[in-house]
This record gives structure tokens, sequence and C-alpha cells, in this order.
């Protein structure tokens, strides 16, 4: 498992990013019984730059929390046979690994969230990062059903490494 992350902010979290990340994609490519290694980018930035993305990629002109950047095309979420049709497409020919798409997440919104719904900085940015994770699986929230798959599983993750709502 291999994680990338690129800060285009001075800002500095209170704890290791890269470390959290890690510690998600592990869980949710367990839960999701990944048979592959994986690689996730992730990109910090601000609100200018995530409403920049989002213009560019999305054609919304506003700012957003998070980007998720799939780079496989799941006919069903979750399932990764689809994948082996395609090796060359889904694979990093050097690493061998499983190249699961890219995260974009501003890092004002994680702090200005965190406040708003009274928690911390870890919890903001590991739910977001947890999120975006189930979307690069093929998950998506367009739906009422959906969206309640999406809170399962996303809580589920942050259940089983602790990182919980403080009291």
């Amino acid at each position: 498992m291999t994680s990338y992350v690129e800060n285009e902010t001075e800002y500095s979290f209170p704890f290791e990013i890269q470390e959290l990340l890690d510690r998600i994609m592990e869980a949710v490519m367990d839960r999701e019984n990944c048979p592959y290694e994986t690689t996730v980018n992730l990109l910090l930035t601000d609100n200018a730059g995530i409403r920049e993305y989002n213009r560019e990629y999305r054609s919304l002109d506003r700012e957003t929390d998070v980007l998720s950047f799939p780079n496989i095309a799941f006919v069903r979420e979750g399932d990764f046979s689809v994948v082996e049709a395609d090796e060359a497409d889904y694979f990093d020919p050097d690493s061998g690994e499983l190249v699961l798409g890219d995260i974009i997440l501003s890092v004002e919104r994680v702090v200005t969230q965190a406040q708003e719904y009274g928690h911390s900085i870890l919890r903001e940015a590991a739910f977001l990062m947890a999120h975006s994770m189930f979307h690069l699986c093929g998950y998506d929230h367009m739906e009422e059903k959906q969206a309640a798959v999406m809170e399962r599983k996303q809580e589920a993750i942050l259940q089983q490494l602790n990182i919980v709502r403080e009291a």
C-alpha cells in the first residue's frame, strides 16, 4: 500500500496526515476485501484551490470539502474483479499496485467543519478521507439508499480506528 501526499498550503495538521491516510486506506481496503496492494494520491489545498478543481473537473464553480477522482470504472461497488480485464489501465507498472485514484481535500474546510460540527480536526479529516476512499471504491450517494450504505461504511471505519466524535 502506498500513499502520496502533496500539501499546497502552509497549514500543518496537529497529527501526521499521511499516517492517517494510510490507516484509513488499510481499513477500507480490508473491509472491501480488496485483493491488491493499492496506491492513493492526496492533494491538500485551500478553498480557492478546491474551487478551481471543482470548476475545472466538475463544472461547479464553488468550494467543496473533498473531491474524489476514481481511477477504476466499477460496474458494482467494491467489486475489484473489473480491473483484471484491463490491468494496464489500473496497475502502476513500476510498483504493481492498483491505482485507486486521487483525493483533493480543502484544508480550510476541514478546519471550519470540525469547528461547526464540534469535533476535532482529526475526526473531520478522517471522515472526509474515509468518504473519499469509498468513492474510489465505486460507491456514491446520489440516492438515499446509496447514501445510507456509504454512511454506515464510513462510520464503521471511524469506529474501527477509534476516531470518534468527542462528547
